[in-house]
């Protein structure tokens, strides 16, 4: 039974940086006006003994002066979207402090997906993320000092999911007086995508005009082995976990859109691909923040079946020429048209006839490192399908073992509830298991 999560908001206030921003404004990129204009919200979820000592308020006293530090190392997110830059005025950032008196360990045991929201930073009217805030946070204080909910929401048009790591770092790493990084951090700017055009309003349209629901499917690492065994093929022997649990999805998923369909539909699978690590340093650096990733796509048409293993193949196939692509603009120095190229391409095929699925994989990033002095998060979780509810995606995370992998699934409701009943895809994972701490 799921345990009713009533939470009371205690304040909401601007928390503005330490120090006065030294930039006017910052170019955004091609890409970063091209993404949909919404908050990504993830939560983190801790329990400590200091918790039970400590009172809300001296915690969040210590919460608001970090951010206030860390702010001042990341201007840009406490400014304000303008056009096609960012203005670096320090307006702030909203932090929301909120109580509940359910206890965490209660919450976690009956989790729903969709009460994450209370958890959420306390998003007001006229909150945009093309606009301002372009950061909120919310901590919920669990019954008896049970534990602590610190909630991010933060504008895509700024933020991936690296700078996103660096970002709470930054500021988990200030709050336990551990940061010894005193200069502040670059934003990517134009340096890797070209600037857009001034007027610029363009952006892929992964909306859906049906309502989405979210689900939650944990992979253990035992299913994870057998899934990638069904997933080898000559041309690829050894899958990647990621490649075999996004194949199996993409399958069942397009087979629930099938069910519901008088005709059957192309589909498009849109995988995010980092670019930290793939591009010298001399270009970005690997510590930059803002939208510095490109993608790639594959394609089935209406009639064709998708086979686990032979997706994996166009999986890996299509990851090593993006790899070769961006070598061989790195070297002719051609990077950005490049990559505003493969923008356009992809553009192209986002039409409103296909059936497209968005694959986002955060696995092997460190999001469990982030410790405020409590520790390892004991679970961390998506809110994003709570502020975007017409927005169909695939967010792979680790689970806390660092092995098993959770996947957020984000589909047209109508195709969600023939997804859960998918026989193939319950062989492999479990639908929202209860997380016991």
């Amino acid at each position: 039974m799921e345990m009713d999560l009533e939470v009371e908001v205690m304040g909401r206030e601007v928390i503005k940086p330490a120090t006065p921003s030294p930039h006017n404004h910052i170019q955004l990129s091609l890409l970063d006006i091209s993404i949909p204009a919404m908050y990504f919200s993830t939560i983190f979820l801790y329990k400590s003994e200091g918790l039970v000592t400590a009172s809300p308020e001296i915690i969040s006293k210590k919460l608001k002066s970090s951010l206030s530090e860390t702010l001042s190392r990341l201007h840009p997110l406490a400014g304000e979207i303008e056009g096609v830059s960012i203005n670096c005025n320090d307006k702030g950032v909203v932090f929301t402090e909120a109580r509940t008196n359910l206890l965490l360990p209660e919450f976690l045991k009956t989790l729903n997906v969709d009460s994450l929201a209370a958890l959420g930073p306390k998003i007001e009217a006229g909150d945009d993320p093309s606009g301002w805030p372009l950061l909120s946070v919310g901590v919920t204080f669990f019954g008896s000092g049970s534990g602590v909910a610190v909630s991010v929401n933060v504008s895509h048009r700024i933020c991936d999911a690296a700078s996103f790591l660096i970002l709470l770092t930054d500021w988990s790493e200030t709050m336990c007086n551990k940061n010894s990084n005193v200069g502040t951090h670059q934003f990517a700017e134009a340096t890797v995508y070209p600037p857009p055009p001034p007027h610029m309003a363009v952006q892929f349209p992964t909306t859906n005009s049906k309502k989405c629901a979210m689900n939650r499917f944990v992979f253990e690492p035992s299913k994870i082995a057998e899934l990638k065994r069904k997933a080898a093929s000559e041309s690829v022997k050894v899958p990647t976990r990621v490649e075999a649990i996004t194949s199996l999805i993409w399958k069942c998923a397009r087979n629930a859109s099938r069910s519901n369909l008088v005709a059957p539909r192309s589909t498009l699978l849109y995988v995010a691909v980092d670019l930290r690590l793939k591009v010298h340093s001399s270009v970005s650096s690997p510590d930059a923040i803002g939208n510095l990733h490109t993608a790639f796509f594959l394609k089935k048409d209406a009639e064709s079946e998708l086979e686990i293993h032979e997706t994996v193949a166009a999986f890996r196939t299509a990851k090593e020429e993006v790899n070769k692509m961006l070598k061989d603009n790195v070297q002719s120095n051609t990077l950005g048209q490049g990559l505003s190229n493969m923008m356009g391409s992809q553009a192209s095929e986002f039409k409103p006839d296909i059936d497209i699925y968005s694959m986002s994989s955060w696995c092997g990033k460190p999001f469990y490192g982030v410790d405020f002095g409590w520790g390892s998060p004991v679970w961390i979780g998506s809110a994003t399908h709570t502020i975007t509810d017409k927005m169909v995606y695939v967010l792979l995370v680790d689970s806390k073992d660092g092995v098993g992998v959770e996947a957020w699934i984000n589909l047209p409701a109508e195709d969600m509830s023939v997804f859960v009943h998918d026989q193939e895809l319950l062989a492999y994972a479990v639908l929202n298991p209860p997380i016991t701490i």
